[in-house]
């Protein structure tokens, strides 16, 4: 048993953590289609025009470049936090 009195089940510390990145990438995409939605679609029609098209893969293209930007920088952050914080006990 760990500190908490719950047994730490591998398998199911996996499965939690699957479903925990679908949950997220499901919040993604939720947010990116309504972020993009808002942005270029101005009136729903039976097809897409080459414009709105072309809007929503610029927007897809960004937010995905702006959220892996983000993921780095906050990974780089916590490295480097993680090494001040070794240092400083050395």
């Amino acid at each position: 048993m760990d500190s908490q009195g719950v047994t730490a089940d591998p398998q199911l510390q996996q499965f939690i953590e699957v479903e925990s990145q679908k949950q997220r990438f499901q919040q993604l995409v939720h947010q990116m289609t309504e972020v993009c939605w808002e942005k270029c679609m101005d009136k729903p029609g039976p097809k897409l025009d080459g414009r709105t098209e072309t809007c929503f893969v610029n927007c897809v293209e960004r937010f995905i470049d702006t959220s892996q930007f983000i993921l780095n920088r906050l990974e780089q952050t916590q490295r480097s936090k993680g090494s001040l914080s070794e240092s400083m006990s050395d």
